[in-house]
């Protein structure tokens, strides 16, 4: 009978080049984990996002192997912070306005200092507030006393639920106060005037686009100067930019939600999302969708796409004082802005409640989606015409434009 049996020395050697084997070939694909990162965001990243989003997950997938989905929302920056004071888990959030992360922290979900967790004061990119005006500017605006001249229509979101109308608004009033002799009576009846003007208060920066792009409302749209170049770019040869001498630098903050991430796991996963925003390929993805870059060398590449030469004013410029002073004087229950609108509207849009800088109305009073300016026989009252109603972000028809259906 013939001996069959493998040397020990071979079977040794069999077994090594065996181990060696599956220590060089990838781990398999059963290995890899599903995994999930939620952002809530403002209404005009929208398109920001889902490029970056798909960018982000190649990387995290080239990176660890993993599987991300990536969970994302929109709306008004600051009907977005309150969704999650009131239980939206989300792991990080990408708002318009500090003063909204800053409500989330004061809720006891962030922790104290988030501003110092990434370069910039945790603002990847910046923007600024421009004008968007019909082909040829019939009205032949130029500067802000254009938008408060009788005759002029605007369209704005409402300052109560919208980060982007907030920046107009303040906006608005440095160019009052360094052209009416910081006076702050006068600032009050410029801004005013503007507001008189206004026929459509939408809940964000998306709503008030489809207002003016879509139905054809208003002569003059304040908008975020990245809104306004994708109104371009959709909509090629009907509307132009105005972009005013003076406007202000809008700062949107990121930030992780820690006890969200804490929570579910997904600090470390959540943390590499904001970080990779500062990455080249995030910085590029910024600029292309017209927010301008916070890294210089990167920002160089678009210097032919921005108007460098505004005077931008911060907001913390003595005149406003950071977002606390001026949420507090503008914004708040009882601030100028609701004294303004209600000479406009003959009713305060939210619930006259006092409250303080640490704890914004705008944040806690319902807010009406869209409020259109009374005329005779009309009684001003809350309709859906300023929500986005668009479906999800990561389940957006290919053939859907920038802006979506019209509102009906």
């Amino acid at each position: 009978m013939k001996n069959t049996a493998v040397p020990i020395p071979a079977l040794a050697l069999g077994l090594a080049f065996g181990l060696l084997a599956g220590m060089l070939l990838p781990a398999p694909a059963a290995l890899a984990k599903s995994v999930e990162v939620t952002n809530v965001s403002y209404d005009p990243t929208r398109e920001l996002y889902d490029e970056y989003n798909t960018a982000f997950t190649a990387y995290y997938k080239e990176k660890t192997g993993d599987d991300l989905e990536v969970v994302q929302s929109h709306g008004g920056s600051s009907r977005q912070a309150r969704t999650v004071i009131e239980g939206n888990e989300a792991d990080v959030v990408t708002l318009a306005l500090a003063i909204d992360i800053t409500a989330i922290e004061e809720a006891g979900l962030i922790r104290p200092g988030w501003q110092k967790n990434f370069p910039g004061n945790s603002s990847p990119y910046t923007s600024t507030i421009v004008f968007l005006v019909r082909k040829g500017n019939p009205k032949n605006i130029r500067d802000w006393d254009d938008l408060a001249r009788e005759g002029v229509g605007v369209i704005t979101p409402n300052p109560k639920t919208s980060g982007g109308a907030r920046w107009n608004y303040l906006a608005a009033w440095a160019y009052a106060d360094a052209n009416y002799g910081h006076d702050e009576a006068k600032n009050v009846d410029f801004v005013k005037r503007i507001f008189d003007n206004v026929l459509v208060l939408d809940t964000g920066a998306r709503g008030s686009t489809n207002t003016f792009v879509q139905n054809g409302q208003g002569d003059v749209l304040l908008a975020w100067e990245n809104e306004a170049y994708l109104a371009l770019a959709e909509t090629p040869g009907q509307f132009e930019i105005v972009a005013p001498p003076t406007s202000i630098l809008a700062e949107p903050p990121v930030a992780v939600v820690d006890v969200n991430v804490d929570k579910k796991g997904t600090r470390e996963l959540a943390t590499e999302y904001l970080n990779h925003l500062y990455s080249d390929e995030g910085q590029r993805i910024a600029g292309k969708h017209y927010y301008r870059p916070s890294n210089a060398v990167i920002a160089e590449e678009f210097k032919d796409v921005f108007v460098l030469n505004m005077k931008l004013v911060t907001i913390d410029d003595p005149l406003f004082g950071g977002w606390g002073p001026a949420q507090a004087k503008h914004f708040n229950d009882g601030g100028i802005f609701d004294q303004i609108y209600s000479r406009w509207s003959g009713a305060v849009p939210v619930g006259s409640r006092p409250s303080s800088a640490r704890d914004p109305a705008s944040l806690r009073a319902p807010a009406s989606p869209q409020l259109r300016k009374p005329c005779r026989g009309f009684v001003p009252r809350a309709r859906p015409g300023g929500m986005d109603l668009r479906p999800p972000l990561t389940h957006r028809r290919a053939d859907e434009g920038i802006f979506g259906p019209s509102p009906p």
